[in-house]
């Protein structure tokens, strides 16, 4: 990464931060880019060959191997601040995104020779509530930070007021309506900007099935560890994520292995942004339990990064495991939407 693009990348940070100690007491500044009708959204796409600049022949990362990566960029206002990732399909191309003001992203991602070339049909369209209006109407009702998907049910995570909608996409897939389910009091109780942060379902098969994992940014404990929480499912209660080196949870994705891989960053005014993927045995994630796990990936500004907030995964046809993130740019002129794609190796 050039010097400008880092020094580019550090303001965004910068200007993001700031604007995120503002939110709280700025109500006004909510959802500015919401979308209010479901519409076609041109998407163009810059190819990445490169995810460290400055030594082109690397392409292993601690356990990942880089395949490829596309700068996203949109005439469409509302598009950008993509903070929750999830593939529609098992093939890693029909997706749905959400932003954090509020509105759906669904398309399909274009590959020529296993590389990302490009999106193809992206339709975005407001998030409603269970009365069928935007969601973002309601007061503080826009910060969509985290998406789990059990079949056609998707769970979304607001992390201003920290409540968990649930949309059965079998009604109208971006059009359904959401509702608020039941969940630990607790939750509430999580910080205003650093509340839920990251979802992920247990399928049948796995430890805990039918558990809905949620996990907070910088929610901390007594122990100054981050708190998690398993809803429904057979063994509800509260855990904790070990904190080191000061990270903070952005997404998590649940492999069909029994590993939870949670995405994590920090930001410093000297280092700019760091951004790491850590693995966690589900069974070893229960009521009580304090979790941790090695670290597999690790990347900074001297690397193709910003803001990543959002992984999922998929099988490719070779029987890989592909990793994909995106970030969100916060809708700021000085950062990007990033989409890339690793191979797990390890």
């Amino acid at each position: 990464m050039s010097t400008l693009q880092s020094r580019r990348s550090f303001l965004g940070y910068a200007a993001a931060g700031c604007s995120a100690l503002a939110l709280p007491q700025a109500s006004q500044a909510q959802a500015e880019h919401a979308v209010t009708a479901p519409a076609a959204v041109e998407v163009n796409a810059r190819p990445i060959p490169f995810f460290q600049p400055r030594d082109r022949a690397r392409v292993r990362f601690g356990s990942l191997q880089y395949r490829s990566g596309l700068v996203l960029t949109s005439p469409h206002r509302g598009f950008g601040g993509l903070s929750g990732f999830r593939f529609l399909d098992d093939v890693g191309e029909r997706f749905l995104a959400l932003s954090d003001q509020g509105s759906w992203f669904t398309g399909r991602i274009r590959y020529d020779g296993g590389r990302m070339v490009g999106l193809d049909g992206v339709e975005a369209a407001p998030m409603l509530n269970a009365e069928g209006r935007p969601i973002t109407e309601k007061r503080l009702w826009y910060d969509t930070e985290s998406l789990a998907r059990d079949g056609s049910v998707v769970y979304v995570g607001l992390e201003r007021v920290n409540q968990i909608m649930r949309f059965d996409f079998a009604r109208g897939g971006t059009s359904a309506r959401g509702e608020v389910i039941a969940s630990p009091a607790a939750i509430r109780k999580l910080p205003v900007n650093k509340g839920l942060e990251a979802l992920a379902f247990v399928p049948k098969g796995q430890p805990l099935a039918g558990t809905l994992i949620a996990l907070s940014e910088r929610g901390l404990d007594a122990s100054g560890n981050l708190v998690a929480f398993l809803i429904g499912g057979p063994s509800p209660g509260q855990f904790a994520v070990r904190r080191t080196d000061k990270f903070d949870i952005s997404d998590a994705v649940l492999l069909p292995s029994g590993e939870l891989l949670i995405l994590e960053r920090k930001f410093s005014w000297f280092t700019g942004i760091n951004i790491r993927i850590r693995s966690l045995p589900l069974k070893s994630i229960a009521p009580g339990a304090l979790v941790d796990g090695p670290v597999l990936f690790e990347a900074d500004l001297g690397d193709e990064v910003d803001n990543m907030e959002g992984i999922d995964a998929h099988v490719s046809a070779e029987g890989e495991t592909v990793l994909t993130m995106v970030s969100d740019d916060n809708f700021s002129m000085l950062q990007r939407t990033l989409l890339l794609q690793f191979t797990l190796v390890e």
